[in-house]
């Protein structure tokens, strides 16, 4: 069962994933991204099974049309949301594409801790195809006996559209994406990938 955690805030994708593992899902099947654009591209390639996404009701790809992107490769994707703002005409919406929950910012990491253990609760029960998967993986899992560290930098420096030096030049970040425990950088114009302990603020 993979993940996939969108959010600006690195608590929340750091809680998220701690979160997770705590309930027996494995690192490398938890993806989290800063923004949808970078959660579109890295998405199409991890192939999710669950999106937990912010709104981001002011960006060109939203957190709901994220989703119906994802959604035309991955039919059977689960869908959680986050955001500040939360109105009747969210909560409909929300409702509409069939979100396990709609979490209202700022929350607790308890409030996230319920939703989530409620949504993979419900999954296991009520998708046959995930069932047997999320069950056991929930059963194995230990009980945390101490808090797990941060698995990731609590917050990145450098954000989308930021100016970056790297290897003697002056770059724009385009993509900031958390994985596998390290956050990395796409650079506008560049393939590939560059580790966030290489770059400087410009």
């Amino acid at each position: 069962m993979k993940f996939l955690v969108v959010d600006a805030l690195a608590g929340v994708q750091t809680f998220a994933r701690q979160l997770l593992q705590s309930r027996g899902f494995a690192a490398d099947s938890i993806l989290c991204c800063a923004d949808t654009e970078a959660a579109l591209a890295q998405g199409l390639l991890f192939k999710p099974q669950f999106l937990i996404t912010d709104w981001f009701p002011k960006a060109s790809l939203t957190g709901i049309q994220l989703y119906q992107r994802l959604r035309e490769a991955q039919p059977a994707l689960h869908l959680s949301l986050l955001s500040f703002e939360v109105t009747p005409e969210h909560q409909f919406e929300a409702e509409a594409h069939g979100a396990h929950f709609l979490l209202k910012k700022p929350f607790t990491a308890e409030q996230l801790k319920t939703e989530m253990t409620r949504s993979l609760e419900a999954l296991a029960k009520n998708s046959p195809g995930l069932h047997g998967q999320v069950r056991d993986t929930m059963r194995a899992a230990k009980p945390a006996t101490r808090p797990v560290p941060p698995l990731i930098a609590p917050q990145p420096v450098i954000k989308p559209g930021d100016k970056v030096r790297y290897q003697g030049g002056v770059h724009v970040a385009q993509y900031v994406v958390h994985r596998h425990g390290e956050t990395v950088v796409q650079l506008k114009g560049q393939n590939g990938f560059v580790s966030l302990e290489k770059l400087q603020p410009a």
